[in-house]
């Protein structure tokens, strides 16, 4: 089957809207791809759609029935060395929202997060899902409402207590950076009865970590 590109064009996209293209989108279409007909979406819609001869607007044509596989889970995470590992491997398992915490460990505090971004949004388009997750603020760990959440825990591999099951009304799922949780968090979680996931008995990377913590949540 033709491999059909496809181009994140903004949430608020219609049948019968006019957009103009930008002229990366353009040179991918035309030179890179040698096409002017490709699928559009955004705002969980998908579309077929074309780019003009001149390569300066994009026509968005009917809507496709491709339903989107997206989730509503929101990932709390502390910002890691390879926080662009973290989001496109995340993006790609559907999470909604991208929220960035700042704990005790983190180390990394100086993230392009207009590149992220972007790369949340490559990995929407190739991951054949009709929305692109939002990456919103850094906020501060003491800001989290622990009580309706869900969080990794590391202690999980050094012994065998009960695993809590995740809560069907539980959307949102936290993750720490490559120090893990300092035991004052350890403290907060448990004070709140946030609702520890283990992720087996091995110590995993951060990035890898947020995945699978997504992947335990997905119904």
């Amino acid at each position: 089957m033709k491999n059909i590109p496809r181009i994140f064009v903004g949430d608020d996209a219609q049948t019968g809207m006019m957009i103009p293209a930008d002229k990366s989108v353009a040179h991918y279409l035309t030179h890179v791809m040698r096409t002017h007909d490709f699928l559009a979406f955004g705002g969980g819609n998908e579309f077929h759609a074309t780019i003009s001869a001149d390569g300066k607007n994009i026509i968005i044509g009917n809507k496709t029935a491709h339903p989107d596989p997206s989730n509503d889970i929101t990932l709390y995470f502390a910002p890691i060395k390879h926080t662009d590992d973290l989001i496109n491997m995340t993006t790609q398992m559907g999470v909604a929202n991208i929220v960035p915490v700042i704990t005790e460990r983190t180390v990394a505090h100086h993230i392009n997060w207009e590149r992220m971004q972007k790369i949340a949004t490559e990995a929407a388009e190739q991951s054949n899902r009709n929305s692109v997750p939002k990456i919103s603020a850094t906020i501060p760990f003491a800001k989290l409402d622990l009580k309706n959440i869900c969080f990794a825990d590391e202690r999980f591999a050094y012994d065998n207590n009960k695993i809590a099951q995740i809560p069907s009304n539980i959307k949102s799922v936290l993750v720490g950076p490559e120090g893990g949780f300092s035991d004052s968090e350890f403290a907060a979680l448990d004070a709140a009865g946030a609702t520890p996931i283990s992720l087996g008995k091995t110590i995993l990377r951060a990035e890898l970590a947020a995945a699978i913590a997504i992947g335990k949540m997905i119904k």
